[in-house]
């Protein structure tokens, strides 16, 4: 047999051995895993629908303003001489702001007491004559009674001359003192509206402005359906009288939080007929922060008002970030036993202490396009129920009949 005729056969022999390595090799390895077919579901945040005890609270805005707040003008014309108080201070009743030229008012000073010894020395002298005059009357037809009325006269006139003087006095010396122009108030002070040399007329030129700082007024205004509800309580004895109702305030940074309380102090008497409205002021304490020494209210400054309006009774509470709008009409989704969301029209209630807020059942009925509000002539049920999930988080990347994964809401801690 010649070498060239078995080349061939070697050749597909190797080949054949090589196939076959490769056949066992590859029956050695395990089996790939398979892909799991369809989308991975969504996971989702929820809480339990929970009773609670809600108060019913109405929300209204308000302003704060100073209980005493005044414009500080000089009493006497002069020019400016000095400013005692530098602008934003804290200042006390009776401390000097301002001096004004004090000296055509001291020589005025000057001027009238000196009159008081000229009127003292001419009632001397009315007096001596009169003292003469009675001992000359002493004999019969000495003095005429006409010269006896003028001793009369005279020394009355003395008298009164005297009493008009050290009156010019006391005026003189009280338009000195107002040279020194003083805090009315204990309060905060604005900036000074004239500087050092300008000239100030009397009761027309304003130098500043005073406001008192603690404590401070709120001013709100309540609608007239609120107001008869407060009448009502009062009238069945869940509130004493006007100033018993809980009132409290939230600045506009403190988000859904009411944490300053105040005392109802003031109730017009009568309604506002352009608005409907009745205007109440409370007062609130102020007091000077721990840190930093500032006051946490100005007067003129922004406030929410909470105002109790009810007795405490029962509810389903939930988070706000669970409640959704559908145009006007608020829901929420709630998950199922099969974990399945479902839409929920609700009615929302009052905002809680806690930030919560209270959901009301409306009635539902269910078809094949799932949940939707009975009309008036159908027979529903009850929206939701107590201990049903909520979804809080999550709930805009998931829609109705959605298969979901539920996990627990945990809150951040405040």
């Amino acid at each position: 047999m010649s070498i060239r005729g078995t080349v061939p056969s070697l050749r597909w022999s190797g080949c054949g051995v090589f196939l076959l390595l490769v056949v066992l090799t590859s029956g050695c390895q395990p089996a790939a895993a398979q892909p799991t077919a369809g989308p991975t579901a969504p996971s989702v945040r929820v809480v339990p629908l929970v009773m609670h005890d809600v108060v019913d609270f109405e929300h209204f805005t308000g302003r704060t303003d100073a209980i005493e707040s005044v414009e500080v003008k000089a009493r006497v014309t002069g020019y400016l001489m000095e400013i005692g108080f530098k602008p934003g201070d804290e200042v006390k009743k009776g401390q000097v702001l301002f001096k004004v030229d004090p000296r055509r008012y001291q020589a005025e000073v000057d001027r009238d007491e000196s009159l008081v010894l000229m009127s003292r020395a001419r009632l001397k002298l009315a007096e001596a004559d009169m003292k003469r005059a009675n001992d000359i009357i002493k004999t019969p037809g000495a003095l005429s009674r006409q010269e006896a009325d003028r001793f009369i006269s005279a020394e009355s006139e003395a008298i009164a001359s005297l009493k008009s003087a050290q009156a010019m006095v006391e005026m003189a010396k009280l338009n000195l003192s107002f040279t020194e122009v003083v805090a009315p108030i204990t309060g905060q002070v604005g900036r000074n509206l004239l500087t050092v040399g300008n000239l100030i007329v009397q009761d027309e030129t304003l130098l500043t402005t005073i406001v008192s700082e603690d404590p401070i007024f709120a001013y709100f205004d309540v609608d007239e359906r609120t107001m008869l509800r407060l009448q009502k309580g009062i009238r069945e004895k869940k509130f004493k009288d006007a100033h018993d109702i809980e009132i409290r305030f939230g600045l506009a940074n403190e988000l859904d939080r009411y944490p300053h309380v105040g005392k109802l102090d003031f109730v017009n008497n009568r309604i506002n007929a352009s608005t409907g409205t009745l205007q109440m002021r409370a007062v609130i304490s102020n007091p000077v922060q721990p840190n930093g020494g500032l006051r946490l209210l100005t007067p003129g400054m922004f406030l929410r008002v909470r105002l109790a309006v009810g007795d405490s009774q029962k509810g389903l509470v939930i988070p706000q970030a669970a409640i959704g709008s559908d145009q006007s009409r608020k829901f929420i989704h709630v998950v199922t036993k099969e974990n399945k969301v479902e839409y929920r029209p609700v009615r929302v209630g009052p905002i809680q202490p806690d930030g919560r807020q209270l959901v009301e059942p409306i009635p539902v009925v269910r078809d094949e396009q799932g949940v939707r509000p009975a009309t008036e002539t159908e027979k529903g049920v009850d929206s939701i129920k107590e201990g049903e999930n909520v979804i809080v988080s999550g709930m805009q990347r998931v829609r109705a009949g959605e298969v979901v994964q539920p996990h627990p809401f945990v809150p951040l801690a405040k």
